[in-house]
């Protein structure tokens, strides 16, 4: 999975707003992945929400991709679904997907990486860059210089997570990052459509420079 802006939805940081005003507008900046994450909607919640979302991201010509819920991803028909370390393997998660799904996993260090590549997971969520409001658990930062050290040692996309701004943004891509995913950087920003512009706009240089 090639992405650049992989957005991912939190309504406790969208200042109010509707997750159809505020995707929409991170679909126009660039953001050309879309992931549902939303741990306190209940079911019917979250497949509402996917519908909605599969439209506006197939409009956009962006990927959808659910958290967890393969149920739900099955369901909306989204592009493929995001992994957990505790959650499914992704073999059994890919049997229960069906051909030609993306399976992406959540990885901390070298060790998870390696793991993951070898059971054909399609990207890696690296992370955190930085210590995260949006989980409690959160893991030991990983930082730019782990983004360099799983980059050497595997060949699956890695799309870097956790804390990440604008102004973190070109040296992560840097050290080898395919993507960025953010979520309060860009849904939490006061013009969401501007935010993921520019965020968008440093990873499309930086990769541009390393070609």
């Amino acid at each position: 999975m090639d992405s650049r802006l992989y957005v991912i939805t939190g309504h406790a940081f969208s200042k109010g707003r509707g997750l159809e005003e505020v995707i929409s507008a991170a679909l126009r900046g660039g953001a050309d992945c879309i992931q549902l994450r939303e741990k306190d909607f209940s079911g019917r919640e979250l497949l509402e929400a996917g519908h909605l979302l599969r439209r506006l991201t197939r409009e956009a010509g962006a990927r959808l991709i659910i958290n967890d819920r393969i149920d739900v991803a099955r369901a909306v028909d989204a592009d493929g679904v995001h992994l957990g370390q505790d959650d499914l393997p992704i073999e059994v998660a890919r049997e229960m997907l069906g051909p030609g799904k993306i399976v992406g996993i959540s990885t901390h260090n070298v060790e998870e990486a390696l793991a993951a590549e070898r059971a054909g997971a399609d990207y890696i969520g690296l992370g955190p860059m930085k210590p995260t409001k949006t989980k409690l658990d959160t893991e030991p930062v990983v930082g730019p210089s782990g983004v360099l050290a799983v980059r050497q040692a595997v060949q699956v996309p890695i799309v870097a997570i956790g804390g990440i701004t604008a102004a973190d943004t070109a040296e992560i891509i840097r050290n080898g990052a395919n993507a960025v995913a953010v979520i309060s950087a860009v849904v939490g920003a006061t013009d969401v459509e501007a935010a993921a512009r520019e965020i968008r706009g440093i990873v499309d240089r930086e990769r541009g420079n390393r070609a």
